[in-house]
């Protein structure tokens, strides 16, 4: 991990979700971890051979979007895999708000970390690819009020490393690039904020699923409490 001597003016920390500070029961993130459950109250019979082809199928429909789709119009991939047809009422169910809890957990540092980096002055924002409802999501995981600002791909129409997500969160700050220092799981994505002119840390925890090699240049931390460090 980089030295405080090593990120000179830096005021402000962009937080990437999904991955640095909160995930999904179960470890999958798309389709939510009721998607099945709630499709069988439907359809009873699917196998779980079909449900996962249609993951897949719904995996390689988001990989190919240039930003994040409409939440319906995913859940219509993977109905029309399974040959199920998407009715507004199932579209809804299966988009109905749930008790985050049962889904999703905040990861064990972050809001220690977070209330400390609110504590000493320094300005927070997301910059996750992610649908419109992530600010309300975090709110009802505790983690509202920390961030001033969203960058949302559903929301601005492009996916990182699009310079636009960067740009809309630092901007949403009042703040030049190099004032902001960008956190995220996927060291590419680091690379690409380093590349636009913010400082840049992969966050790597223990037991996360190992990724590829980290591109030159970018440090990495294992917890969001050693950014304590830094400010």
């Amino acid at each position: 991990m980089p030295s405080d001597a090593q990120l000179p003016g830096v005021s402000a920390v962009l937080f990437d979700s999904g991955g640095v500070l909160m995930q999904p029961l179960g470890g999958r993130w798309n389709p939510r971890a009721d998607f099945e459950p709630t499709v069988l109250a439907h359809s009873p019979g699917i196998t779980d051979g079909q449900f996962a082809e249609a993951v897949a199928a719904g995996d390689r429909f988001l990989d190919a979007a240039t930003d994040t789709p409409p939440y319906d119009d995913y859940h219509r991939i993977l109905l029309d895999h399974l040959g199920i047809e998407g009715t507004p009422g199932l579209l809804a169910e299966l988009s109905r708000e749930v008790d985050p809890a049962t889904v999703l957990e905040v990861f064990p540092d972050v809001l220690g970390t977070l209330d400390e980096l609110g504590r000493r002055g320094v300005r927070m924002a997301v910059v996750s690819d992610a649908w419109p409802e992530l600010p309300a999501l975090h709110d009802r995981l505790g983690l509202g009020g920390y961030f001033e600002a969203y960058a949302i791909s559903a929301v601005l129409g492009c996916n990182k490393p699009d310079p636009r997500m960067y740009h809309h969160a630092s901007e949403a700050l009042g703040l030049a690039p190099a004032q902001c220092l960008f956190l995220d799981d996927d060291p590419e994505l680091v690379a690409a904020a380093i590349a636009l002119g913010y400082e840049g840390l992969a966050v790597s925890r223990p037991g996360a699923p190992a990724g590829g090699a980290a591109p030159a240049g970018v440090a990495s931390i294992g917890s969001l409490s050693e950014l304590l460090e830094l400010f």
